[in-house]
């Protein structure tokens, strides 16, 4: 997922320059996220996914935050390592990992970008736990593309 599809985000962040350095080059990233979400009154797992992907995805665009990407997480299963859908269910109330993805355009450096899509995505799913789990540095090539 974190390569697959590269999500535009055009927020405050755009800014020339940087720290009064000539010639200091800001970068832009793409920012891998993991958050919990719990859902409630759930029959199955497909269920509690569908439910959890659709709760994210309503309050991102209420936020209208169309460009960051949600899907269901990954979990490496401890006997083989292959993976599955990031979803516990117990007495009709699942967990469900979702995986979130945004780019973050003119960051200073990776610690930056962490900051600036934590701050937009927990700002519209408040109460959610969320983490950053990879961040990648876009290459000259990937920008041209």
């Amino acid at each position: 997922m974190y390569a697959e599809r590269v999500v535009r985000f055009a927020s405050g962040n755009r800014k020339e320059g940087g720290h009064g350095k000539r010639g200091f080059r800001m970068s832009n990233y793409l920012v891998a996220m993991e958050a919990a979400w719990l859902v409630r009154d759930v029959n199955g797992v497909d269920d509690a996914i569908g439910v959890a992907v659709s709760e994210a995805g309503k309050r991102l665009n209420a936020a209208d935050m169309q460009y960051v990407e949600v899907e269901v997480g990954a979990t490496g299963c401890p006997a083989c390592g292959e993976p599955f859908d990031s979803a516990f269910i117990a007495a009709e109330t699942a967990l469900v990992g979702l995986a979130l993805e945004m780019e973050v355009f003119n960051a200073d450096g990776e610690e930056h970008a962490e900051r600036i899509a934590k701050s937009e995505v927990g700002g519209a799913l408040k109460d959610v736990p969320l983490d950053v789990v990879e961040i990648f540095e876009e290459t000259d090539e990937e920008e041209a593309a």
